[in-house]
């Protein structure tokens, strides 16, 4: 019998917390960073990595928003799947969530060969917040988790290099202002799934390039990979090459022996195969391998100690298990971007399946040769290269059924610039209210006046609409988005200036506060950045209309931000009487009673302070790598953080 690969629509039923509105502010600055590197290590880089790790780092999330809407509350919710099935390898795909392949099931073995997290839970792990734990994803645009990772694909079906199916998903990054694709296939009587992929620069100017593919496994594997060295990066933020696989008399292949969360950036040994493997004690688990472009190959572990466990069991159900995170990219380590010119494009081909090989033996190199070779036998390396040439001619193939859509922001800049982009159609349709003012410009030269009083909507900082916003009518609205454009473009003087021109005609004053605050902030004038958050919160309070997720989500951000800044100059009774104009809702959500906490030790009540921890509460939107809640137990108490508090990922100070 011939088994024809289909691709066919499904819907999961999964406990899943709500991702809630977007925050309406616009992020003038960047999320807590983790991945930088310690002035002292860059000296010692090799001259290609220094170059890199230094090339076009970001400035902003701009023109992305920050998702910190969601909380833990889940219950079962549908979620939209595309399944890819030859009867070998059952691949699920989730095109409304980044595109993740959520499941990559072996079916002849019954084995599911990636980390399948039984639940949607986000957490503050992306660029902009909102991300998710497990299966396969897909990072483009710059260090860290894509923006992209809560956020809807397009997705259509396209033909097959091998005269079948495959799915086409793309988009357009903001970031780095560049479409993309990913073709996903399972040839024939095949046990592995083909991703090729393609990223596009279609302007006049060169754009840095960020890609990591990165695959969520069962923790209690062994991680191989074709290399002797690795460049080590914890969150001492110290990046120093290492042996593999011991290194301190602990053999690290092993993701339970770390005692704290790392990252381990293998160097690869000459021209070898590009390759990566995760095996368990029974020498089954699950491989990926490409092309030689994809050269970068990196372990995460969460590590043993207290902090990494709780971050596990954050992401997932208490009991589920724990997991690492196997991943290939463009460049040696995730603190680097390369170089993508202007008008070119840059493609490659992965390959993921089974391997069985032996996950120990007498020497490491012993193990990872044999590994090796029960690759080559499975999946010959120049089969992978004759699948990414086979693939290429179809790159450019229009898709037929469209099966899921994405936003809109690329047909925007398509009819902007008449781009031709054969093989991913940015169509019209897509265009939706979020476009409108832009579209609006664009064939007006002005923006369009609110029709109704609300949170400003997204500002587009692309060159191209700064100039457009430079040439249109000076109105308040105009003059605001202007402002955030040149912020993100480093010209903060002329957005100062910008926003300050706005304040005399605009209807809405605190959206043009809260900007001049962040700038204040900035510029170390902490003093009077606390006087325009508290007259910006003042504002927002006397304008809002209703208790709508817009208004709600505004308040809320500017609350959080208004409240940090006068706590930061002393101002302890402003800030708790702008805690005490939230709306209780939000003042019992996580986030504010950590505040709340700080607002009472501030004014002298710590014994209080220590019952808002005792009463437990949870801050959904606790970013990677930040220690708020142990700095401020630590004042509080002489004990040990409880537990179920502490999210530390590094060795404590003594």
């Amino acid at each position: 019998m011939v088994i024809v690969t289909t691709i066919r629509r499904e819907v999961l039923t999964l406990p899943a917390a709500q991702l809630g509105p977007d925050n309406p502010l616009p992020p003038l600055r960047l999320l807590h960073e983790v991945h930088r590197i310690d002035d002292r290590d860059r000296e010692e880089l090799p001259r290609d990595m220094a170059r890199q790790a230094g090339y076009e780092p970001l400035r902003s999330l701009l023109p992305v928003r920050v998702r910190d809407g969601y909380g833990r509350t889940r219950e079962p919710r549908p979620v939209d799947a595309l399944v890819l099935d030859n009867g070998r390898l059952r691949a699920t795909v989730l095109p409304g969530l980044g595109g993740r392949v959520a499941s990559l099931l072996h079916r002849p073995t019954g084995r599911e060969l990636l980390y399948r997290n039984p639940v949607f839970q986000p957490a503050n792990f992306a660029l902009n917040g909102a991300w998710y734990s497990g299966g396969i994803e897909w990072n483009i645009g710059a260090t860290g988790h894509t923006t992209l990772s809560c956020a809807p694909l397009h997705a259509a079906r396209v033909p097959a290099p091998d005269g079948g199916e495959m799915l086409r998903l793309w988009e357009w990054e903001r970031l780095r202002d560049l479409p993309f694709q990913i073709d996903l296939w399972l040839p024939r009587h095949s046990d592995f799934l083909y991703v090729g992929v393609r990223v596009r620069n279609p302007h006049e100017r060169p754009a840095p390039l960020y890609w990591w593919s990165n695959t969520a496994v069962p923790e209690e594997r062994r991680v191989l990979a074709p290399a002797g060295e690795a460049w080590y990066f914890g969150h001492e933020h110290r990046l120093r090459r290492v042996p593999v696989p011991c290194y301190e008399g602990i053999d690290r292949s092993h993701p339970l022996n770390s005692p704290y969360a790392a990252d381990y950036f293998y160097e690869p040994d000459g021209d070898r195969r590009r390759w990566i493997a995760a095996l368990d004690t029974g020498g089954h688990g699950l491989v990926q391998t490409s092309t030689d472009l994809l050269r970068g190959r990196k372990l995460f572990v969460w590590g043993s100690s207290g902090g990494g466990r709780r971050w596990q069991e954050w992401l997932t159900e208490p009991g589920t298990g724990g997991y690492c995170e196997i991943q290939a990219g463009l460049a040696r380590t995730q603190l680097e971007h390369v170089r993508l010119d202007a008008r070119s494009e840059v493609s490659w081909l992965e390959a993921y399946g089974p391997l069985d090989a032996a996950p120990e033996g007498p020497s490491w190199a012993a193990v990872v040769d044999g590994a090796e070779a029960r690759l080559e036998a499975a999946l010959p390396r120049d089969g992978v290269d004759a699948a990414h040439a086979a693939w290429k001619p179809h790159a450019d193939t229009e898709p037929g059924e469209i099966l899921a859509t994405g936003s809109g922001w690329g047909a925007l800049e398509v009819l902007r610039a008449d781009f031709k982009l054969p093989g991913t159609p940015f169509d019209d349709s897509t265009l939706g209210e979020a476009q409108e003012p832009w579209l609006h410009l664009l064939r007006s030269g002005s923006l369009p006046e609110p029709r109704r009083v609300r949170p400003p909507g997204e500002t587009l900082v692309a060159q191209p609409w700064r100039d457009m916003l430079e040439t249109a009518p000076a109105t308040p609205l105009t003059e605001y988005h202007l402002g955030v454009a040149q912020w993100h473009a480093g010209d903060v003087a002329q957005a100062v200036r910008s926003w300050e021109r706005a304040l005399d005609l605009a209807p809405s004053l605190w959206p043009l506060l809260r900007c001049l605050a962040v700038a204040d902030r900035e510029a170390g004038n902490h003093e009077r950045a606390a006087d325009r958050y508290a007259d910006a919160f003042d504002d927002l309070c006397r304008e809002r209309r209703d208790n709508g997720d817009r208004w709600t989500a505004a308040t809320a951000a500017l609350a959080r931000e208004a409240i940090e800044a006068l706590l930061a100059v002393g101002r302890d009774d402003q800030a708790r009487a702008v805690w005490e104009r939230l709306h209780p809702a939000v003042r019992e959500r996580g986030r504010f009673r950590l505040l709340q906490a700080r607002l009472l030790l501030a004014q002298g009540q710590p014994e209080e302070a220590r019952d808002v921890f005792r009463a437990s509460f949870e801050v959904a939107d606790l970013r990677e790598g930040a220690e708020d809640i142990g700095r401020l137990w630590a004042r509080l108490s002489d004990e040990p953080l409880p537990a179920h508090y502490d999210f530390r990922m590094r060795p404590q100070e003594s």
